[in-house]
């Protein structure tokens, strides 16, 4: 270990006990120390907790943080962990998944608190959900009036095609077409109104999963109001 500079109180008592050669000593010793160490000393606990000092940087504690001590023993700089290009990229892997995770959780917090301005009570959400569901209703009404009018249009053709009963195949091609055209669209309306029915429980089921993270938000701020302190 290298003497630290004293300081100018510690070498007035040295004087002053009738030892000022021991002063000059401590202060030749310390000069003497730093002038053969310019680099300094470095310092660390390595994983088994054994303490190394040396005037380079320590093998042993390569994997941790090391400090650099000047003459005086104060740390000069701290010396980050070395470590291979494979453990470099594991904790470069590492700190981008936990940048994705902070990343995740600002843009769900900044999702919530846009979801309870939209909806600061379940009134509005039910109203909102009964709109929505109000215009998909609409849709399939002007579906069912769709069907209704080829279900008389197909009854019109019918009445041509009995004409024609005894061999179809005598039918004009425009009144065959009229029968495939037909059809096609009753399965086209059939298709429609399938998929409005799966809209409609999609549609549920978005209001019932953001009606249960609602309750859960407003659940939170009425606990907080409840917790704040009253200002006088």
């Amino acid at each position: 270990m290298f003497s630290p500079t004293p300081s100018p109180l510690h070498r007035q008592r040295l004087i002053r006990a009738g030892l000022p050669w021991l002063a000059g000593v401590v202060v030749s010793a310390s000069a003497l120390a730093q002038s053969s160490n310019p680099g300094g000393i470095y310092t660390c606990i390595d994983s088994k907790g054994r303490r190394h000092t040396s005037d380079r940087p320590i093998i042993e504690c390569l994997d941790r943080e090391q400090r650099e001590l000047d003459g005086t023993g104060l740390v000069r700089r701290v010396l980050p962990p070395s470590y291979t290009a494979e453990e470099r990229a594991r904790m470069a892997e590492q700190r981008r998944a936990e940048d994705e995770q902070r990343a995740r959780m600002a843009e769900e917090r900044r999702r919530d608190r846009a979801l309870v301005i939209r909806y600061p009570n379940q009134a509005l959400h039910d109203k909102a959900r009964a709109e929505a569901l109000a215009q998909i209703d609409e849709v399939v009404g002007a579906v069912h009036k769709r069907e209704q009018a080829l279900e008389q249009q197909r009854k019109d053709i019918r009445a041509e095609l009995e004409f024609y009963q005894n061999d179809p195949s005598k039918a004009p091609v425009a009144l065959q077409r009229k029968v495939e055209d037909n059809t096609q669209q009753m399965q086209v309306q059939k298709r429609f109104l399938e998929e409005q029915a799966q809209e409609k429980k999609r549609i549920n089921a978005r209001f019932d999963e953001e009606l249960a993270k609602l309750r859960q938000l407003w659940g939170g701020n009425a606990a907080a109001s409840s917790g704040a302190v009253p200002q006088r």
